[in-house]
C-alpha cells in the first residue's frame, strides 16, 4: 500500500516526523484486530436475550442463573491469565488467531448444549478465546499505532465491543419473534449463540493477512521485520527512529515480571488493575447481561424488554464513536473525571426511582440510558486504553494480563451476584451499590491516573521510571 495515501498534512508531524504517516494502514490494521472487541461484545451479550428462556428449559434457580450468565467471565479470567506470557513467548498475532478459534468452538458448543453443565463448559471454552482477545486486542494495536492517533486506534476495540452487543441485541429481538414462546425456549436461544460462528471464523481469516507487533518483533530480534511494518506505517526515516527507540527501551528494561513491582512501574499496576475492577464494579456488564432482567422489574412485557434493550445498545454505540472522536482531543483524565461523575448521578437517581412505590418506567430508562452513555465515553474505551499503554514493551504482555484478570474477575462478581442482588437487597440498593463505585472510580482518577495523550509508548514508561520530564 502507498504510504502517502491516507496520509496526514506536513504541518501536523511531531518532532521526529519527516514522512507522512499511512493512517489508512495502520487503520485498516486495527479495524482487522478490532473484530476481535466485537466478538467479545457480541459473546458477553447475546446471554440477555437467551437467559430467560434458558432457565424455563433448564429450571434454573437465582444462583445457577447467575453462573450460566457468569461462566464466560470465569473462561474470561483464565484466557486473559495466559494471554500474556503466551503472547510474549509466541506473538501477539498467534494468540489472536487461537482466540478466534476457541470463540467459535464456545459460540457452537453453547448452541448445541443439551445440558447446562455442556453449556456452562462450552461458554468456559469461549471465555478463554474472549480473555485473550480482550487483552491482547487493545495491546495488539497500541504497538503498532503513531503516538497521535493511538487514543483512537485503541478505541476501535471498544467501538467494536458495542457494535458486538447492538448487534447481538438486534439479533436476539429477531429470534425471538421468529417463533412462538415454545420455539424460543427449545430452539430459539440455541440460534442466538450459533450466529457466533460467523464473525469468529472472519476473525480468524482476516487476522492471516495482519503484521506482526513491530515491538514484539524487536523483542525477539527480529528488528528488520518490525522495521519493514514501521515503514509502511511512518516512512522509512521514522520507522528507524522508532526502531531505535523502542531497542534502546529494551536494552534499559528488566525482563521479569516482577518489574511491574518496582519503584514507579508499581504504580502504573495499581492504575491497570484498579481501574479494570472499577470498569466493573459499576456496573455496566449488570446491565449488558440482565438489561431484560431490569427492565421487567419497571413491568415491561417480553418485546419491551427486547426492545428497550436495543435502545441501551444503540446509545453505548453512538457515544462510543463520540469517544473516537474526544480521546485524543480531550485527552483520558478528563473523560473519565466527566464520564464517572455523570455516570455516579444516574444510577443513584435509577435507585432513588425503584424505591419510590409507583417506579416511573420512563425515567429509570432515561438514566439507564445516561448511565450508559457516560460509560461508553469514559470507563468503556479509556480503561483499555491506558491498560494497552502504561507497561514497558518487554513485558507489557504479562502486566496487561494481570490488570485483565483482575477486570474479568470483578465482572464475574457482579454477574454471578446480580440476580441474587436483585431478588434479596432489590433494585434500588444494587444500583446504588454502583453509584457509590463510580464515587470511588471519580476520586481514584482524580488523584492517581496521569494523563497519557500524545505521547510513545517509550516516553509513557521513560516517565514512570523518572527519567523524563
Amino acid at each position: 500500500m502507498n504510504n502517502t495515501a491516507a496520509s496526514e498534512p506536513i504541518e501536523n508531524f511531531n518532532r521526529h516526523d519527516v514522512d507522512p504517516i499511512n493512517l489508512g494502514f495502520v487503520t485498516l490494521i486495527s479495524i482487522v484486530a478490532a473484530i476481535g472487541g466485537l466478538l467479545f461484545g457480541y459473546d458477553t451479550a447475546v446471554i440477555s436475550g437467551a437467559i430467560d428462556f434458558m432457565q424455563t428449559l433448564f429450571h434454573l434457580d437465582t444462583f445457577m442463573k447467575g453462573w450460566a450468565v457468569s461462566s464466560l467471565t470465569v473462561g474470561a479470567v483464565i484466557g486473559a491469565a495466559f494471554a500474556g506470557s503466551l503472547s510474549d513467548a509466541l506473538g501477539r498475532k498467534k494468540m489472536l488467531i487461537a482466540a478466534g478459534v476457541l470463540f467459535s468452538i464456545g459460540s457452537l458448543g453453547s448452541a448445541f448444549s443439551q445440558t447446562i453443565e455442556l453449556f456452562v463448559f462450552a461458554r468456559i471454552v469461549g471465555g478463554i478465546g474472549i480473555g485473550v482477545s480482550s487483552t491482547l486486542v487493545p495491546l495488539y494495536i497500541a504497538e503498532i499505532s503513531p503516538a497521535r492517533f493511538r487514543g483512537r486506534l485503541v478505541s476501535l476495540n471498544q467501538l467494536a465491543v458495542v457494535i458486538g452487543i447492538s448487534a447481538i441485541y438486534f439479533v436476539n429481538r429477531a429470534v425471538a419473534g421468529a417463533g412462538g414462546t415454545t420455539w424460543d425456549i427449545t430452539t430459539g436461544w440455541r440460534w442466538m449463540f450459533g450466529l457466533g460462528i460467523v464473525p469468529g471464523l472472519l476473525f480468524v481469516i482476516l487476522l492471516f493477512v495482519v503484521p506482526e507487533s513491530p515491538r514484539w518483533l524487536i523483542k525477539q530480534g527480529q528488528s528488520n521485520r518490525a522495521l519493514n511494518v514501521l515503514e509502511h506505517i511512518n516512512g522509512q526515516r521514522q520507522a528507524k527512529v522508532e526502531v531505535e527507540d523502542i531497542s534502546e527501551s529494551l536494552r534499559t528494561e528488566a525482563g521479569s515480571i516482577w518489574t511491574v513491582f518496582g519503584p514507579g512501574l508499581r504504580v502504573a499496576l495499581l492504575i491497570g488493575v484498579v481501574l479494570g475492577v472499577l470498569q466493573q464494579v459499576t456496573g455496566i456488564n449488570a446491565i449488558m447481561y440482565y438489561a431484560p432482567s431490569i427492565f421487567q422489574q419497571t413491568g415491561a412485557g417480553t418485546n419491551a424488554q427486547l426492545t428497550e434493550t436495543i435502545i441501551v445498545g444503540v446509545v453505548n454505540l453512538v457515544f462510543t464513536i463520540i469517544s473516537l472522536w474526544l480521546i485524543d482531543k480531550v485527552g483520558r483524565k478528563a473523560l473519565l473525571l466527566v464520564g464517572t461523575a455523570v455516570m455516579a448521578i444516574s444510577l443513584f437517581v435509577v435507585g432513588y426511582q425503584f424505591r419510590a412505590v409507583h417506579p416511573n418506567s420512563g425515567l429509570i430508562l432515561t438514566f439507564i440510558l445516561i448511565f450508559v452513555a457516560a460509560f461508553a465515553v469514559s470507563l468503556g474505551p479509556v480503561v483499555w486504553l491506558i491498560m494497552a499503554e502504561i507497561f514497558p514493551t518487554r513485558i507489557r504482555g504479562r502486566a496487561t494480563a494481570i490488570a485483565s484478570v483482575a477486570l474479568w474477575a470483578a465482572d464475574y462478581l457482579v454477574s454471578q451476584t446480580f440476580p441474587i442482588l436483585l431478588t434479596g437487597a432489590g433494585p434500588a440498593s444494587t444500583f446504588w451499590v454502583f453509584g457509590i463505585m463510580s464515587v470511588i472510580a471519580f476520586f481514584f482518577t482524580m488523584l492517581v491516573v496521569p494523563e497519557t495523550r500524545g505521547s510513545s509508548l517509550e516516553e509513557i514508561e521513560r516517565r514512570w521510571r523518572g527519567t523524563s520530564p
